[in-house]
């Protein structure tokens, strides 16, 4: 199958079901970024899953956009991607086990005729106070059973004992808390007091012996290993738990189900591949690499399979709004374009050919994500612009490497990939030329710690998903919204959000501006804030159809496809825009309002740093 027709089947399948379609958020989180990128389906819908009402109501479905910047170094085997589009499915205390088993089952095996023999299942072994997961596992034999097959329950120990009981036979596998329960805070163990989780039951597809990797040939095979013979394509959470003060868990008075499964894989699963690199989306580019390189995929995987997935993610990221830049998301997009440049050299891609590599990827998408259409030449150019800028750099770069002198430290790996864009596999190529050794241990050492000051605030706001809602955060946020109609006033109405990011100290908006605001413009802007402010304006929200809201002059991505309903705040009759809170009551609180500082964010991108004193 193709994977607009299994995405179409599966929102399709759950709509006859009585779910409502909503939209992919952004790759980058729209109005308190505080987490660089969508990395689940679940994250826009944390509010929701922990008590909000949604505006679409208790059952819901999408197919959202992700991305993972943790998995860039794990790409070039046949599963791992850094973006990707997860099927999810959710119920806000509507229904559970008996009906999220049996349909997920079903679209697996009615829907898209995958073979229930090859369908093996993990579920929660217990402990930590919490009962196993008996009720998951007679739903699934009665689904197993219904296809004349007998599932048979393995315990597969824990992660300490190498899980080596191994298969013995089974399909319905018990795995401990490390596997099989879900918590923003993680194992049952690190829980807070207050904190949901709960039990999960996830899915696994057998590709069949013959695509195992070489090594479990001596190890204890079971279907949540790496082998490369299963893969996980779906995993139902179920929400149920509560968290106490003197450590033990309350039954929460609503539960609720929060279902993610991975596109790709489950259409590779069509296809009897578990090479997610040969599912259609990938085709069109696939062969123009190779056309472009005179090489064949087969036999050079590794950095087709990087192209290809850092392509697609900068196409996606870049369709967001997001910009190559030294920093957060942009630093990013980067890295993934500048991977790409170097992986097409070893491929013998023509200099400035990568940007041509998007077109297809464009294509493939256009009906479902129509802004990657709207914006193809802009995403073309991006990716033009990065790869000759980084043509510059690998210059200055070679004559920083040849200064060095004998075995290359970490110190001095670090240096040329932060300083001139080096991956650390062209460091390696080139020590290797020259017969010298490169501290690898070293280089990570310090490329880990550099991570960790990249996260550390989104860290400290989005634990698990959950934005920080201090009082100042929430003043900030709602500062945020009359900044961005004032900028409009004062600059133009072509002015759109390109991001923020919130903290209890001061606001931080981006915005598209293709020059430096005047100081005029920066005081306009200012007093505009402030007058609003003295209106002493309450803050209101509805929810309202996507037509109406448009009929209002709602400020929003239209280019997105969203649901028939949408939440949109008012402050007063000043401001209407799209957001999902938290916000004031009225503007009154929040202040006076101060510009500390205007400056570039990335191209055709500016940024506003400002306080509420």
């Amino acid at each position: 199958m193709k994977v607009s027709e299994v995405r179409e089947k599966y929102l399709e399948f759950f709509k006859r079901n009585d779910h409502a379609e909503i939209a992919s958020a952004p790759i980058v989180p729209e109005n308190d970024p505080t987490t660089l990128f969508t990395s689940s389906g679940m994250q826009p819908l944390v509010p929701y899953l922990l008590g909000e009402e949604h505006p679409a109501g208790a059952r819901l479905v999408d197919s959202q956009k992700c991305f993972r910047a943790d998995d860039i170094e794990e790409v070039g085997d046949n599963r791992h991607t850094t973006f990707f589009e997860m099927l999810g499915n959710w119920s806000l205390g509507d229904y559970f086990k008996k009906e999220q088993l049996p349909w997920f089952f079903s679209f697996l095996v009615d829907e898209l005729g995958l073979d229930p023999n090859r369908i093996y299942v993990t579920v929660y072994e217990g402990g930590e106070g919490i009962e196993k997961d008996t009720e998951s596992v007679e739903i699934w034999k009665e689904l197993f059973a219904s296809k004349g097959i007998e599932a048979k329950e393995v315990h597969i120990g824990s992660e300490e004992d190498g899980y080596t009981k191994g298969m013995q036979g089974g399909r319905i596998f018990f795995y401990d808390a490390k596997k099989n329960w879900w918590s923003r805070s993680g194992t049952p163990d690190k829980m807070p007091a207050g904190e949901p989780g709960g039990p999960d039951s996830e899915v696994f597809y057998d590709f069949g012996e013959e695509f195992a990797d070489p090594s479990y040939a001596d190890k204890e095979l079971h279907p949540n290993s790496d082998s490369g013979q299963f893969i996980e394509i779906g995993n139902s959470v179920f929400m149920e738990f509560l968290k106490k003060e003197d450590g033990s868990f309350d039954t929460l008075p609503r539960r609720n189900v929060d279902f993610g499964g991975g596109l790709e894989r489950i259409t590779a699963a069509t296809l009897g591949n578990p090479d997610v690199f040969l599912v259609d989306v990938f085709t069109p580019t696939r062969e123009k690499i190779e056309e472009l390189s005179g090489k064949a995929y087969v036999g050079n995987e590794n950095s087709f399979r990087v192209i290809l997935d850092h392509l697609r993610g900068a196409t996606f990221m870049i369709g967001d709004g997001v910009m190559p830049s030294n920093t957060e998301a942009g630093y990013i997009l980067r890295r993934l374009i500048r991977r790409s440049v170097r992986h097409a050299d070893l491929l013998g891609i023509p200099e400035g050919k990568l940007s041509e590599l998007t077109r297809p990827f464009i294509s493939v998408y256009k009906d479902h994500y129509t802004n990657l259409a709207e914006k193809e030449e802009e995403i073309v150019k991006a990716i033009a612009d990065e790869e000759e800028k980084f043509r510059k750099t690998l210059k200055s770069g070679m004559k920083q490497f040849e200064k060095i002198e004998g075995d290359i430290s970490g110190e001095d790996a670090f240096v040329l990939f932060t300083s001139y864009g080096f991956p650390l596999e062209l460091t390696l190529e080139l020590a290797q030329e020259k017969g010298v050794k490169v501290d690898v241990d070293a280089y990570k050492k310090a490329f880990e710690e550099h991570q960790a000051k990249s996260r550390a605030g989104a860290e400290q706001k989005f634990k698990g998903g959950l934005a920080d809602d201090s009082e100042m955060s929430v003043k900030y946020h709602t500062a945020t919204h009359l900044l961005h109609r004032a900028l409009k006033d004062v600059l133009g109405e072509d002015v759109m959000q390109k991001g923020s990011n919130i903290t209890p100290e001061r606001l931080r908006f981006d915005f598209s501006f293709d020059r430096k605001m005047t100081d005029e413009e920066k005081e306009e802007v200012t007093k505009i804030v402030n007058e609003q402010i003295a209106k002493e304006l309450p803050v209101t929200f509805e929810d309202i159809s996507m037509e109406e809201a448009k009929k209002r002059g709602a400020i929003g991505l239209f280019e997105e496809k969203y649901g028939d309903t949408v939440r949109v705040y008012s402050i007063g009759d000043y401001s209407l825009e799209f957001c999902g809170g938290p916000h004031v009551e009225n503007i009154k609180d929040l202040g006076v309002f101060r510009i500390k500082k205007e400056e570039a964010s990335s191209a055709g991108v500016r940024r506003i740093k400002a306080v509420l004193e």
